[in-house]
């Protein structure tokens, strides 16, 4: 006998072998067991769902000699015909390559004939959004009114394309995704009948990779088969034969990115390439990966959600920590965007390359996120203690002068020459108080320029009116928690003036910022 597939070789016969769609199995074996059996059903979902083989197995019950609790028991004559695609009781049509009148009209002819045996007749049509609309307009009188030995089952991945009167007339269940544990907890049950050795890890990454449709992820199981016949398949071979990544390569190229580091990143890229590693499925990982550091950012209890190992997940807090949100989402917005240029794409590295660069050298993007990421480059730049040289303050006048963005002198912004003993040390920990605000707030605070209040308190200087708008007319959220945050953070209140720079040249060109002059030798003074 030739090789079946196993999908094919494992699809369930009866109601207990199907996994992951228990809400619809109940349903309908009670509406066998109750005798109330509809005329009309619609079964949507993705695609390996069990939409077909559901179907097949209702076919069987509600003609089945001995049913066993709504099932079919499998053994008598009709269920032994209908199992091997023999009996003149259930048809199957392909709505794609059947989507024509004609084919209706010829099921609206057979519906007048009784079944020969059995007491349904059992019409499976799937893809039933392939249907065209004089079709589905003559399938709906009999979809409606059929004969009572008639049952319609349509089936489809995209309900959305149904005319509302076709769905009007049907009972509908939902498939829902099926989840990974149920996925792997299957693979494994089939890999001890088949006696083939396959490690967990290696079974939980295709039943990741099935996403949801258990077919897909036989499918991919029998290919690994395939590829090391006769050998363990191990976590490694899975990868290597499905050309995917491992998550330490992504761990890898993230570092790479917030160093800011170019030629790391695109040597990473090149050595997939050299791997042979599949560069669309690269990008999908990828931005999943970033979307578990979001998550892990969002909230501490993410364990169940995120469905990873407890090492990865420490190793994901840990990175998590090291980039901001916004940049993150930043980061998010561009792979994703890449994701759906790349399926179609012939140059699918270069595309990668350029998404990486992107991420490395924010300054080519002129959006709010790249803007985000730019600042937090300058102040990590500024927290090792590398000098930023002001704009315009390369362009010199007649006899050397600087001038200004408008023509004019630049004013010299006055060093201070004493800073509070507060102020100097919410400075110092400017950094740490900012990590304990959240969303907006954090990000305005951290566009403001530092410098020193004619009371000697500390003034927040913003060059974006709408950031000192909200700054200003949101007290309550901006300006007292950072002075809360303040207090936590080095035990005593301080002040805060928030001032608009009107003045026409950068903010850090008229006023001394402090966080870059705290690390002078300055007078400390008490006010």
């Amino acid at each position: 006998m030739s090789y079946q597939a196993l999908y094919r070789k494992f699809r369930p016969q009866e109601f207990d072998d199907v996994k992951g769609q228990d809400h619809i199995v109940t349903t309908l074996k009670n509406q066998i067991k109750a005798d109330r059996i509809g005329h009309a059903y619609l079964f949507c979902g993705t695609r390996g769902t069990g939409k077909t083989t559901i179907a097949k197995i209702f076919a069987k019950a509600v003609n089945c000699e001995h049913p066993v609790d709504g099932s079919p028991c499998g053994e008598c004559p009709t269920c032994r015909a209908i199992a091997a695609g023999n009996s003149m009781n259930v048809i199957e049509i392909d709505a794609a390559s059947n989507n024509g009148v004609d084919n209706i009209r010829q099921i609206r002819e057979e519906v007048e004939y009784r079944p020969t045996e059995g007491k349904y007749k059992v019409y499976i049509i799937d893809e039933v959004h392939m249907l065209s609309i004089g079709a589905f307009n003559a399938l709906l009188k009999t979809l409606e009114e059929p004969p009572a030995y008639v049952i319609f089952i349509l089936a489809t991945t995209e309900a959305h394309k149904i005319p509302i009167t076709i769905l009007s007339r049907c009972q509908r269940y939902d498939f829902r995704r099926i989840s990974i544990d149920t996925i792997t907890a299957r693979l494994r049950e089939l890999m001890d009948a088949e006696q083939v050795t396959v490690e967990d890890r290696a079974l939980r990454y295709i039943a990741k990779a099935g996403d949801g449709s258990m077919r897909d992820a036989l499918s991919l199981l029998d290919q690994c088969i395939a590829f090391y016949l006769g050998q363990e398949l191990t976590y490694d071979k899975v990868l290597d034969t499905l050309g995917a990544v491992d998550t330490e390569i992504f761990s890898r190229l993230l570092r790479q990115i917030l160093d800011k580091n170019i030629t790391g990143a695109i040597q990473t890229v090149e050595t997939l390439v050299i791997e042979g590693r599949e560069l669309g499925q690269f990008v999908t990982d990828f931005t999943w990966y970033l979307r578990n550091l979001m998550l892990v950012q969002s909230s501490d209890d993410m364990e169940d959600v995120l469905d990873i190992s407890s090492e990865n997940l420490a190793l994901l807090k840990e990175e998590a920590s090291m980039v901001d949100a916004d940049i993150l989402m930043r980061y998010i917005r561009i792979f994703s965007e890449l994701g759906g240029q790349i399926k179609y794409a012939s140059q699918k590295r270069i595309l990668i390359e350029i998404a990486i660069i992107k991420l490395c050298k924010p300054e080519m993007e002129k959006d709010y996120t790249s803007l985000v990421d730019r600042i937090d480059s300058l102040e990590k730049k500024l927290e090792k203690g590398v000098v930023m040289a002001a704009p315009g303050s390369a362009r010199q006048g007649v006899g050397g002068s600087a001038q200004g963005a408008q023509g004019g002198s630049l004013p010299k912004a006055e060093l201070p020459k004493a800073i509070p003993e507060d102020v100097k040390q919410v400075l110092t920990n400017w950094g740490g108080i900012l990590s304990q605000l959240t969303g907006v707030t954090k990000t305005y605070l951290k566009m403001a320029t530092r410098s020193l209040g004619p009371n000697g308190e500390l003034m927040l200087v913003f060059d974006d009116k709408n950031a000192y708008e909200y700054v200003e007319q949101n007290r309550s959220d901006c300006q007292d928690a950072l002075k809360a945050a303040a207090a936590d953070r080095i035990g005593k209140e301080v002040a805060i003036l928030v001032k608009l720079n009107d003045t026409g040249h950068a903010s850090d060109e008229v006023y001394p910022d402090l966080g870059a002059l705290i690390q002078m030798d300055i007078e400390e003074e008490d006010f």
